[in-house]
């Protein structure tokens, strides 16, 4: 494939540039036309690349782009799944282009959803055009690339239960993950779940004069804090009654084969410019990042933020908590722990509500599947590395739905690296990474 990406890598450049100007952010309402233009532009990609089909199929969120081939009805079929909504920009003042205005340079594609997920979706339609117009395609194919992954895929499940029959695959196929390193390459085995919640504290009943009442009425801030701490106990571990009763104890065994990925210890603080890390006791990073679940506020605001001062006891203070899982472990029984701990252990001067905002389960494929193996054998050709097996510290809530719903392992071949920053600003895209991704991608449907 290497020809067919010198001789058409110009295309590619705009074809892909084409859906990165679209500000397809799930988050924001503002943005639903922004939904619905680039769902119809990746049905045309589809087209354009070969597939018998392609439509923009409505849900009861943003719309599915569900797109087909069928080249013999007795050979293998393979579900390819993408997302194409976007993380908000925000800060926009730390970019350092346009994160809507995709550029090219220092050997990486620059741009809001550059890797997660425009960018990886995409090369599974360039490797399906490849495999189409040279006559070397012979597996049936399905393309389902969906609008709402970043919040959480909350209508997903329903479409794909309503359209089960024509989802009917032998895999399901996914590019939305990093691995190791680019030297080091890897499959995901698994990932995490999550559950996301928002909590909010009151106190008074209005902002009240820090110097007439502070000492004397509970600060909202303060107590959210005092709350949050509590959350962890002095070995890392969650302290939320029976969090961990599902989770399963990775035999010596497996964790030693999971200690065959690489890891630099010195690197990583680097990398984030930090002294020391932090976490679980008795767990290396790798794993806590993998098997292990965490506990984890995401945001947390609260009175007055403005430039100067204002001397004011606020009224409320919120945050948002993130909770990544671990297979066994389930998103709605977590999320009724917390709610039902959270509350628990609220002090009577204040009230305290948690809100439910979106979850999923985790998941586990095994590597001696015939899938797992034809992308090992696939990837271990273009990067002459065998891949290693590996576990994803973060979620795809709706792949566990697709395993449940379809009978079907996802795979999860992605081709992302920490250092593209996704859901950060400056997110970027090495092009060594994307054309090897084609190259990946083109060898598992021989293989496989």
């Amino acid at each position: 494939m290497k020809a067919y990406i010198e001789a058409h890598k110009e295309r590619f450049y705009e074809e892909l540039f084409s859906l990165l100007r679209i500000p397809s952010v799930s988050a924001k309402k503002e943005h639903k036309p922004d939904m619905e233009r680039c769902a119809r532009r990746l049905a045309e990609l589809l087209l354009e690349a070969g597939a018998d089909r392609a439509e923009v199929s409505p849900s009861d969120g943003n719309p599915v782009v569900f797109g087909e081939k069928t080249v013999d009805p007795t050979w293998k079929t393979v579900l390819v799944y993408g997302h194409y909504d976007v993380q908000p920009a925000e800060p926009l003042e730390k970019w350092l282009s346009d994160p809507f205005e995709p550029e090219i340079h220092d050997g990486a594609i620059w741009g809001r959803g550059a890797n997660d997920d425009k960018g990886q979706l995409f090369m599974h339609i360039k490797a399906f055009e490849y495999l189409v117009r040279s006559g070397l395609l012979h597996h049936n194919v399905k393309f389902m690339f969906e609008g709402e992954e970043e919040i959480g895929s909350p209508n997903l499940p329903a479409w794909i239960r309503a359209h089960k029959d024509r989802l009917r695959a032998d895999v399901c196929l996914v590019s939305d993950t990093t691995m190791i390193s680019d030297k080091v390459p890897s499959i995901n085995c698994g990932m995490r779940g999550l559950a996301y919640l928002e909590v909010k504290v009151t106190g008074p009943n209005k902002d009240l004069h820090s110097g007439h009442y502070g000492g004397a009425v509970a600060n909202p801030i303060n107590t959210l804090c005092s709350l949050i701490a509590s959350l962890h106990d002095t070995d890392g571990r969650v302290a939320i009654p029976g969090f961990y009763d599902e989770v399963v104890e990775l035999s010596a065994e497996d964790r030693a084969q999971l200690a065959r990925a690489p890891f630099d210890l010195d690197e990583y603080k680097a990398f984030l410019d930090i002294a020391e890390i932090r976490g679980e006791k008795g767990y290396t990073t790798m794993e806590r990042t993998g098997i292990r679940p965490c506990l984890d506020v995401c945001g947390i605001w609260g009175g007055y933020t403005g430039e100067g001062a204002k001397t004011v006891l606020p009224s409320e203070a919120h945050a948002k908590v993130s909770m990544r899982l671990v297979p066994n472990q389930t998103s709605e029984r977590i999320t009724a722990l917390f709610q039902e701990h959270f509350l628990r252990i609220a002090p009577p001067y204040v009230k305290v509500e948690v809100t439910p905002c979106e979850g999923g389960d985790g998941f586990l494929i095994p590597i001696t599947s015939e899938a797992y193996q034809a992308a090992s054998r696939a990837m271990g050709e273009v990067y002459g590395i065998e891949p290693v097996p590996s576990r994803g510290g973060g979620s795809i809530a709706v792949l566990a739905e697709v395993q449940k719903i379809l009978g079907i392992d996802p795979l999860l071949m992605g081709f992302g690296l920490e250092r593209d920053t996704i859901h950060s600003p400056n997110e970027s895209y090495l092009l060594r990474q994307f054309f090897a991704g084609m190259e990946s991608i083109a060898l598992f449907y021989k293989y496989y």
